[in-house]
């Protein structure tokens, strides 16, 4: 760093007079600030010379014939004069000049030439200070121009570790005050303001007579605006919109792409969007023109509403932009404020799929209906879960009362109340109990024949659909192989029954007390359990989730150890469910027991040396949020001679009521047994005390009876995955328009080892300048079609001068590793007028 002191004068004086020839130097000291020091001063290699503003005759007459030989040092304690004054500016000619003041010396260290000069005099006062002028040097800047001074400047104002002006503002509007602006006040102080309001300018367009802060926000929210607005922007904006719109978008984009600095963006969107009275001026949009628009946080509570609106009055084939309901939700929660409003989001995503399901029609035979479930309907039940699951956790829920409230009736009225009478008519036919597996096959059908250490995890009330998201899930995995079919629970739908039918047994019995007996052995518990068990393998035991999943690798390998079958029993869903006061609490219940259940499997594999589990259900349940109505409730039943549940009774008789259905249970269980099952055909319950309002299972329908089992086989060690990849379709060479669309390829679809993959599309410098806005894309497509995962990203460039000399990159990073994916070379040809002018 430069410093101003006589030593270093004289050390770089020496340096002047080295070499053979004869050297004469010109040092003019316009502020006379060394003239008493020039008496002490001695050369190694030259004599010093005192120039007087009158003797110039006679020193020219000196130096060319007097002495001619001699290195010297011309000292002058005044400015230069005036070409026109200075009978010495031939001799200068074949001489050199000295500088010593601070500009100078700052010039010369930093190798800013001569012509730029003046940019430093003129705000010489920063330099005043060490820290500040290090931070200038610490930028490290090459090749100077007038430009870049000042730019370097305003960095070291704002304490920036890099050289750029982008930075300069985002740092002036995210880290000091709208009103009054500490960094502002400090480029004031080294008149640096003029320049910071010049370079708003020449980068965004902002021209102002009298510039404020608040106003430049503003022309940068308004121009990112005008870009994604299909229309004209509101009237009482227009003036705000700059020509600079690529800048703007860049940086904008930039600013809340940013995990640093989104939440900055937020705070500044916030803020603007109160000056501009965005929600009185966006409301008077059509949905259509606001879809891509997303610089405010309240364009998404429009978008959100359009949807409701339209889900409410069922148009489901309602688009904007050819943009269907799914996309558009798909579309908008990958967008900034997504994750503000995901939770509504996928909440409609599920309603969609709800409301689409209006004017239900199934199939009559128990073949078509298991067929039909299995593939289609358990879509339906897993949208009412998922939409519950997101309702809950929306703060304000006025705005979706009456989606809510059509939801209820579909799901309940058009879809259940047909479904569950057509299943119960196909079940109560000859082909009822043929069709599926039964669950009093289980271990003989998946268990019995295994040759290696296999785990039964039997998770309570986990129905189909819910065992169908843990397959999904499961196929992501790597290591995983997993299969899932459906199966026939017993009837009752309930646990103790359940429980008792997936254990190996030679009989399965339901005795007059109602208790159920496996092999003659009372099996409501985990003792009872294991007794059974281990009257069939003896080498078998059976444990609580609750009991290991927080076990150390070898307390949890002890268990295992020596063991060629483990029942694992896993109570999450039922025992929320059941209670009255947490049935409420079921669907997350739910979402709990999936990811439980698969970070079980992937502990005892990874610490147990046991790779082949097996997932399934005692039951499965059925949840309708409203509360049970006495209109659906079946009354004119007693309890004196029968075990009565909401959703069945077994007696010694049939009961006779309209709605009720009645089937041996001997039939059932496959043993002689005189007793009568009977159970609503509807999803309506039996009218009894207690009891909760909302979730119900022990009768029959898809709900309750059909069951998961996945089959799952973990691989040994690891297995290698990779990132989805995109690459560049677009054959794209040279960008000639400041807005310029490309498209892109998902190369492969996601799958157990291709990973979904977050990516950042921009494009830079060969010098690592962005010189356009930055696109996100979440690589997620399952699509096999390849033509399906084709998508176009459209970038904004920066209205700057781009040099045709210098390469320039399409640019794709990987956001998970941070790592480059690849590297497009581009040529930039745009016409470009602006200057830089001072």
């Amino acid at each position: 760093m430069a410093e101003l002191n006589l030593k270093q004068i004289i050390d770089r004086l020496n340096t002047e007079f080295t070499g053979e020839n004869r050297k004469l130097v010109f040092w003019y000291d316009d502020k006379a600030e060394f003239e008493e020091d020039m008496d002490s001063v001695e050369l190694e290699n030259a004599k010093v010379y005192r120039l007087e503003k009158d003797n110039q005759f006679y020193t020219k007459y000196f130096f060319e014939r007097e002495d001619t030989t001699t290195n010297y040092l011309i000292y002058a304690p005044f400015p230069k004069p005036e070409v026109k004054d200075n009978h010495l500016e031939d001799t200068m000619l074949y001489s050199k000049r000295f500088f010593a003041d601070r500009a100078s010396l700052l010039s010369v260290d930093l190798g800013i030439e001569e012509k730029y000069k003046h940019v430093i005099e003129k705000h010489i006062k920063f330099f005043a200070n060490k820290d500040r002028t290090q931070r200038f040097y610490d930028l490290e800047i090459e090749n100077f121009n007038e430009e870049n001074i000042l730019v370097g400047l305003l960095s070291a104002v704002c304490k920036t570790k890099t050289c750029s002006f982008e930075e300069v503002v985002r740092i002036v509007i995210t880290e000091g005050d709208i009103e009054d602006n500490k960094y502002l006040e400090e480029m004031d102080k080294y008149e640096l303001l003029g320049a910071f309001w010049k370079l708003c300018e020449q980068q965004f367009g902002y021209v102002d007579s009298d510039p404020s802060l608040e106003r430049l926000m503003v022309t940068l929210f308004v121009t990112y605006s005008a870009r994604y607005l299909q229309s004209e922007v509101p009237a009482s904006w227009r003036s705000f919109v700059s020509m600079k719109q690529g800048n703007v978008i860049a940086f904008l984009d930039n600013l809340m792409n940013s995990m640093l600095y989104r939440n900055d963006y937020d705070r500044l969107s916030a803020y603007v969007a109160s000056g501009l009275k965005v929600e009185d001026n966006l409301a008077k949009y059509t949905p259509e023109d606001i879809v891509h628009l997303d610089t405010f946080a309240y364009v998404d509570e429009l978008i959100l509403k359009w949807i409701t609106e339209r889900l409410v009055s069922e148009d489901v084939a309602a688009k904007l932009d050819e943009m269907d309901m799914l996309q558009i939700c798909d579309t908008r929660s990958k967008m900034h404020f997504g994750g503000v409003y995901e939770n509504a989001y996928a909440m409609l995503e599920n309603a969609f799929t709800i409301i689409n399901a209006a004017n239900y029609g199934g199939s009559d035979d128990m073949k078509s209906i298991v067929k039909k479930y299995e593939s289609e309907d358990y879509m339906i039940d897993t949208a009412y879960r998922k939409f519950y699951f997101y309702y809950d956790q929306i703060e304000d829920t006025t705005s979706y009362e009456k989606l809510q409230t059509l939801v209820e009736n579909i799901y309940t009225n058009e879809y259940l109340n047909d479904l569950i009478p057509r299943w119960n008519t196909a079940f109560c036919g000859e082909d009822g109990l043929v069709v599926l597996p039964l669950q009093r096959n289980f271990y003989n059908g998946f268990v019995n024949h295994s040759k290696e250490r296999t785990v039964v995890i039997i998770s309570d009330a986990m129905r189909y659909e819910v065992g169908r998201e843990l397959f999904e899930q499961m196929k992501d995995d790597p290591r995983c192989t997993v299969k899932l079919s459906p199966m026939m629970s017993s009837l009752p739908s309930y646990t103790r029954l359940g429980m008792a039918a997936l254990l190996p047994h030679n009989t399965l019995e339901m005795k007059d007390d109602y208790e159920v007996y496996a092999d003659g052995v009372l099996c409501n518990d985990l003792a009872g359990r294991q007794a059974v068990l281990q009257g069939h393998s003896k080498d078998s035991i059976c444990v609580q989730f609750d009991d290991i999943k927080n076990l150390k690798k070898n307390d949890l390998r002890n268990i295992f150890t020596g063991r060629q079958v483990v029942y694992v029993y896993h109570n999450q869903i039922d025992a929320r469910g059941d209670k009255a006061n947490t049935e409420d609490e079921v669907f997350v219940a739910c979402e709990e027991a999936i990811k439980e259940i698969s970070d079980l499997i992937k502990k005892i594999s990874t610490n147990a040396n046991t790779y082949r589990f097996i997932v399934t259900s005692d039951h499965g349940f059925i949840y309708k949020r409203d509360k049970i109505s006495e209109s659906d409730k079946i009354g004119g039943v007693n309890g004196k001679d029968a075990w009565i549940n909401r959703r069945y009774i077994v007696s010694k008789s049939s009961i006779t009521e309209d709605g009720v259905s009645n089937i041996g249970l001997g039939y059932v269980l496959g043993y002689e047994d005189d007793k009568v099952i009977s159970f609503p055909t509807s999803s309506n319950v039996f009218k009894v005390s207690g009891g909760g309002q909302n979730f119900v299972h022990g009768g029959s329908s898809p709900q309750e009876m059909i069951i998961p089992v996945l089959d799952i086989k973990m691989e040994r060690g690891h297995m290698e995955t990779r990132p989805a990849s995109i690459s560049l379709v677009s054959m794209v060479q040279k960008i000639t328009n400041l807005i310029t669309g490309m498209d892109f390829i998902q190369s492969e679809p996601v799958s157990d080892t291709v990973k979904e993959t977050t990516y950042r599309l921009v494009f830079m410098s060969e010098d690592d300048e962005r010189i356009s806005n930055e696109n996100i894309y979440v690589a997620d497509s399952r699509e096999p079609d390849s033509a399906k995962r084709i998508f176009r990203m459209r970038f904004n460039f920066k209205n700057q001068k781009y040099d045709k000399n210098k390469q320039y990159y399409l640019v794709v990073i990987d956001d998970n590793k941070k790592l480059e994916l690849f590297r497009h070379p581009v040529m930039m040809d745009l016409t470009f007028a602006d200057d830089f002018n001072w």
